[in-house]
């Protein structure tokens, strides 16, 4: 038999005890109020003969009187048994109390008193809880109950039986400040005017089940809650061992720390972290978002209380997640309310909280938690591949910024999946999927298509491009193998600025990107960015760079100064918010891990300490004629069908390449209009077009067709 076997055998044997000792004690009761009302042989009852049953102070027990105090009308009445059977009735009692003394020996003690000792129950109260209890666990209790309070309506427990059932009664034990009342322990049944010593008094479904030996989270609670996994702290990153023998080592000393705030922007690895510290400390964390709250008191006030009871009956400890809380939109409301809550629980409190969000609850102590560092993650991804893992690690923990459980998750997929494709490339592909920004709202996913090939740029520029995609691929070892992360603080993310006139490149050079790195492409859609209302911009910035934080993304603000212009001076509120912004959007850009692309069409708009914070910058300056001749070159399909292009007479036409492909396109829809191949003066009809629309002017003479030498009219 194991030893919880075992116990659940003592705790049975005392609750029988513990009913057989309250059924004595009903049943003397009954035998004093059937003494009281029979009169013995040879006496007299004046009134009629009745005897008045014995007035309720005397029974009750709130005051010591004697009979001649209050029952002037009762000639020689017997108030106690005989002799005999009163020594009968308390050897009875005494031997009821032994065995009850006996069933409670052993250690772990029985449910009933575990919970008794750790709410703080006086003897008498314990004896009402048992009372209430004896109701749920043994039905001849019910009718013993009527019997004992002389009336039939009565089939219940009340505080008015308790009273003269039981030893040592107090008074206080109805206060609702006492652990019977205030822990919820009953439920009192007081219809209108009935007082309260008489009304029905039920113990709680939680409290009767613990009682039984069955622990488990309340179910007005339980819809609420969701519980952590067990975490031991070895299997944590070193980084994360540190910051559980950190934090167990402040809750260990006497001292209450009050709440726990865990800050940082991995949520899962604040969790797995809080479950380890939960291990170490014996407790089992459970987790409740912050907006499930309440927002009526008492009904908070409620929930606080039941959640504190049931983390003195089982070790238990709570993880808030706060995560998403902030000021504004209804976000002021829920952390008043976290904080009264948080204040109310009492036990180990744990608040999940973005950057400072939470640092307004009273006595709290603050802990940053990351996600495991590069090097960290390397060694992630070496363990969960194995044999397999190659020049893999490397190569995954330069460009994706993953926790464990993310990583262990990745890795199992990619090696259940039924695809042709080496492992490698499926396991970036599902980096890619877990990394998905969430921000469709704020932008907007582009399908890159374009390669170096189709790409026409000067060399210089087309070589710093080629570094761009370089410094990405390899800054692990930078940065890590080589000691550079030590050094630096900020900056470890590659940012560009791409500056030229509409048309000449800036967005196909962000697709090229994005094709060679294989990673995903995300566009900001800045009018979706930018608000007028104050903080707004800044949250919805937070908002673009934490979803893209985890590595599996490029943002590309296009038409960047319309966000990122010189500060102004201040004059006003808004000049004064405007200018936030921008810092806000700088100090951003230097922490930001992932690569940053901006899109401008004027460069000299542009804030110039933004200017000194990039790392590159590239020129697309207006094409000259060989570039416009190789856009030409290259701006059809190999399935088009086209017939004597004049790509050199097309280059003369001043135009970006932009405007070059909408050119191409216009004559490849008027080609298939016609059922034939593009030809010149489809391209020129579709020229005309364009320039039409750019409101450039027409000059005839460049649209003239030129014939071949030797070719009559």
């Amino acid at each position: 038999m194991t030893e919880l076997e075992t116990w659940y055998t003592r705790n049975d044997a005392y609750l029988s005890a513990a009913l057989a000792w309250l059924r004595l004690r009903l049943d003397l009761q009954i035998q004093r109020l059937t003494a009281k009302s029979t009169p013995a042989a040879g006496q007299s009852i004046e009134s009629g003969g009745q005897v008045p049953s014995e007035p309720p102070a005397l029974r009750w027990g709130f005051f010591k009187r004697t009979v001649s105090d209050t029952a002037t009308d009762i000639k020689d009445k017997p108030l106690l048994p005989p002799p005999s059977e009163a020594a009968t009735n308390e050897a009875r009692l005494k031997e009821a109390s032994a065995s009850l003394a006996a069933a409670s020996e052993g250690e772990p003690p029985p449910a009933l008193l575990i919970l008794s000792q750790r709410l703080g129950l006086s003897d008498f109260e314990r004896d009402i809880l048992l009372l209430c209890l004896g109701m749920e666990l043994d039905t001849r209790i019910t009718a013993l109950c009527a019997r004992a309070q002389d009336d039939a309506n009565r089939p219940y427990p009340t505080f008015a039986l308790a009273m003269v059932l039981f030893d040592a009664p107090a008074w206080e034990a109805l206060s609702p400040e006492r652990p019977l009342r205030y822990w919820r322990l009953l439920e009192i049944s007081q219809p209108g005017a009935q007082p309260l010593t008489t009304s029905a008094l039920r113990a709680d479904e939680r409290i009767v089940n613990y009682a039984k030996g069955l622990n488990y989270i309340d179910d007005r609670l339980a819809p609420m809650l969701s519980p952590l996994p067990q975490v031991l702290a070895d299997t944590l990153p070193l980084s994360q061992q540190a910051v559980v023998k950190s934090v167990v080592g402040i809750l260990s000393t006497p001292r209450n720390p009050g709440p726990v705030i865990l800050l940082g922007r991995d949520r899962e690895s604040k969790r797995r972290v809080a479950a380890a510290i939960g291990v170490a400390l014996g407790l089992h964390f459970y987790r409740l978002p912050a907006d499930m709250l309440p927002t009526h008191v008492g009904e908070l006030e409620n929930l606080a209380r039941l959640w504190q009871r049931d983390s003195l009956l089982s070790p238990l400890a709570l993880y808030i997640d706060a995560y998403d809380t902030e000021k504004g939109n209804g976000g002021d409301a829920i952390q008043g309310r976290l904080a009264r809550f948080s204040v109310r629980t009492g036990g180990l409190v744990f608040v999940d909280s973005r950057e400072g969000t939470a640092s307004w609850l009273d006595g709290a102590f603050s802990v940053q938690v990351d996600r495991p560092t590069p090097s960290e993650q390397r060694s992630l991804w070496q363990t969960a591949l194995g044999e397999q893992a190659q020049e893999i690690p490397d190569l995954l923990s330069g460009q994706f910024n993953l926790n464990q459980e993310d990583i262990a998750a990745i890795v199992i997929q990619a090696q259940l999946t039924d695809a042709p494709a080496q492992l490698k490339d499926r396991l970036w592909q599902q980096c890619l999927l877990k990394t998905r920004p969430g921000m469709d709202h704020l932008a907007e996913k582009l399908d890159a298509k374009a390669t170096w090939d189709d790409i026409v740029l000067p060399d210089q520029d087309i070589g710093l491009l080629r570094q761009v995609a370089a410094q990405v691929q390899v800054r692990t070892r930078v940065y890590d193998d080589w000691g550079f992360r030590a050094r630096m603080n900020r900056g470890l993310g590659i940012s560009a600025l791409f500056a030229g006139d509409s048309g000449t490149g800036k967005t196909m050079a962000a697709e090229v990107l994005a094709n060679a790195l294989d990673l995903d492409l995300y566009r900001i859609d800045l009018s979706a960015v930018v608000s007028k209302y104050i903080g707004e911009t800044e949250k919805n910035l937070r908002q673009v760079f934490d979803a893209a934080e985890n590595g599996g993304a490029i943002l590309f603000f296009d038409e960047a100064d319309a966000i990122f212009g010189k500060r102004s001076e201040v004059k006003d509120s808004h000049d004064r918010y405007a200018n936030i912004e921008i810092n806000y959007l700088l100090q951003r850009m230097e922490a930001y891990r992932g690569l940053a692309i901006l899109a401008t069409n004027m460069k000299s708009a542009l804030d110039s300490a933004f200017m000194r914070r990039l790392r590159f910058i590239v020129n697309f300056p207006f094409p000259g004629v060989a570039e416009r001749k190789r856009m030409w070159e290259r701006v059809f399909p190999s399935e088009t069908r086209t017939e004597q292009l004049d790509h050199d007479r097309l280059a003369r036409f001043n135009l970006t390449g932009g405007s070059i492909h909408n050119i191409a396109l216009g004559a490849a829809f008027l080609a298939a209009q016609n059922d034939s191949a593009v030809t010149m003066p489809l391209l020129f009809e579709a020229a005309r077009t364009e320039f039409r629309k750019l409101d450039r002017p027409i000059n005839e003479a460049d649209f003239r067709m030129v014939k071949p030498v030797g070719v009559n009219a």
